[in-house]
């Protein structure tokens, strides 16, 4: 019998980019992840299975991901991205030949390799990356959770509407690309808040109670979520243990708990996660920032020292991979197996250590990490002592054995929402605040249930308001790691919200509004189309509560 259970959960997501830049920000961003992390992951689960590894991996795929990977408009520019790389390695072979750099000349050769085998097997799985992954989920080795329809930062939306209707939506985009609704969910940025007072991001409109987002998000249906470490041991060592099972939430005022939380273990993802002691910045292993040319540039070198700058970079040497990635795998299930017998140990319970992590972690910024998952995965499942679990599983077989009630926080820097909202942020949220006010007024007083047009003007609305909500525009403005871009696309769906409201207003006064637009207005309005692809199936139902 094992002793305890290990739940690997990888949450994956990418901005809306679709349509709107392509490099340094924008569809590149969603390329590079197909082709370094989505499809090596497939790759993996498919290569644990042929060699009957049993896998279990929990994996969030947000809507807007979903939504993207399955139009069509991503399948075609994703063909050609491969095929650019496949061409741009090429001509780097040829070069480094000419310059007689045999082992750069190697790399390249690697790389050109590397990219027609994804090429490969994108056509093989008829360019439906959510589809493959519906089949292993299909299979039992995948447990598939949802979220907010755009990411949207939950606890800071001024209306509950509008959590409703991010989650609706996210519900319905899961269930339309993926057949089936999740019973669990990745809550954007493992962002929470109980029942009770509420301070809104700014010093604007009412504070007033406010319900918790567990109760908010359990009426959609939805059974379980993930949290920080903190969030269940508040700080205090003696509460550890709550790392180490589910716990039902009593975030609602004393009404009966509706979810349950799991908790990721601090100590082991900081094996993985931290850039200063994680695997991922030993020396060995492909250096992510140098490239050899700024766009298409591929990378032939290796961290060398995490210290280091870019110029005094080694060469990347793929041989001395497999011995590093085994020290590393090793010592990683050492250790998962080393918490579960403490926690044996001290309470005589079969406990879950959960491992949660950004998907992209995975192959895209640590280019080794799927041959790491790999052998984790085959490692632990060969282990008699482990149980590989989803988390679904496990709440069906084991369930939560204590009630909590959570505090505000998140999985961000300092453990609260200071990313998200902050005096540099102060008027990003007026407005995003002014534009829920102003979508639930129209929604109210609008008669659109007996007038398509002006319900169709509407929709579009919702769309650009769910857009505008996303927390990776606060999150890349706080983080300098693109604020043009977050300024700008914030800006652009802004603009395109009031745009669309103002046509309703005129249209609910002017039935014939529509035909009297000018030219610029329609111009508008046709690229407000172009641009925005995804989400078509908007309905103005989702914000009531």
């Amino acid at each position: 019998m094992a002793t305890g259970s290990f739940c690997l959960v990888l949450h994956g997501h990418m901005p809306y980019v679709l349509n709107h830049g392509i490099w340094p920000h924008g569809e590149d961003w969603l390329y590079e992840a197909a082709a370094e992390t989505y499809l090596p992951l497939l790759s993996t689960i498919e290569e644990c299975n042929f060699l009957n590894g049993n896998p279990r991996l929990t994996i969030g795929l947000t809507p807007v991901l979903l939504e993207q990977l399955a139009h069509e408009h991503f399948k075609q520019g994703f063909d050609k991205y491969l095929r650019d790389r496949i061409e741009q390695a090429g001509k780097d072979r040829k070069g480094f030949e000419k310059e007689n750099q045999a082992h750069m000349a190697w790399l390249a050769n690697r790389w050109e390799e590397f990219y027609t085998k994804l090429s490969e097997q994108f056509e093989k799985i008829s360019r439906d990356i959510p589809g493959e992954f519906k089949k292993w989920k299909n299979n039992g080795s995948v447990q598939l959770l949802t979220s907010a329809a755009t990411h949207g930062y939950l606890p800071l939306l001024l209306e509950d509407s509008s959590i409703h209707a991010q989650i609706r939506a996210g519900l319905n985009s899961s269930n339309k690309i993926l057949g089936f609704k999740p019973e669990g969910i990745w809550l954007p940025e493992c962002a929470y808040r109980p029942a009770g007072h509420w301070n809104p991001a700014i010093s604007w409109g009412s504070s007033g109670l406010r319900r918790s987002i567990d109760e908010l998000v359990g009426q959609e249906g939805l059974t379980h979520f993930f949290v920080d470490d903190h969030m269940v041991t508040y700080g205090d060592s003696s509460s550890i243990h709550n790392v180490h099972s589910p716990v039902r939430v009593n975030g609602n005022n004393g009404k009966d708990p509706v979810m349950a939380a799991f908790a990721r273990d601090p100590y082991i993802c900081r094996q993985v996660w931290c850039g200063f002691v994680g695997y991922p910045a030993d020396g060995v292993y492909l250096e992510f920032h140098k490239r050899h040319n700024p766009r298409q540039g591929l990378r032939y070198w290796k961290v060398t020292d995490r210290k280091s700058d870019l110029g005094q970079k080694d060469m990347y040497y793929p041989d001395d991979i497999p011995g590093k990635l085994y020290q590393h795998s090793s010592h990683f299930c050492r250790e998962v197996k080393r918490r579960l017998n403490e926690y044996k140990n001290q309470t005589g319970k079969h406990g879950i250590i959960v491992a949660c992590f950004d998907a992209e972690l995975f192959g895209h910024w640590w280019f080794e990490g799927p041959a790491f998952l790999k052998d984790v995965l085959l490692t632990l499942a060969a282990d008699p002592d482990v149980d590989l679990t989803t988390a679904e599983n496990f709440l069906h077989t084991s369930g939560p054995d204590k009630t909590l009630h959570l505090p505000t926080g998140s999985w961000g820097e300092g453990g609260d929402f200071r990313v998200w909202a902050n005096d540099n942020l102060k008027w990003l949220w007026e407005t995003e605040y002014r534009c829920e006010t102003e979508f639930g007024k129209l929604t109210f007083n609008l008669k659109w249930q007996k007038n398509a047009k002006l319900r169709k003007i509407l929709e579009k609305a919702g769309r650009e308001l769910l857009l505008l909500q996303a927390s990776d525009w606060p999150f890349v403005i706080t983080r300098k790691q693109a604020p043009d871009y977050g300024i700008k696309r914030f800006i652009q769906h802004v603009s395109r919200f009031d745009m669309f409201t103002d046509i309703a207003k005129r249209l609910n006064e002017n039935p014939k509004y529509l035909s009297e637009l000018n030219e610029l207005e329609k111009l508008q309005m046709k690229e407000a189309d172009m641009s925005d692809v995804i989400f078509d199936e908007i309905d103005l139902n989702w914000w009531n509560c």
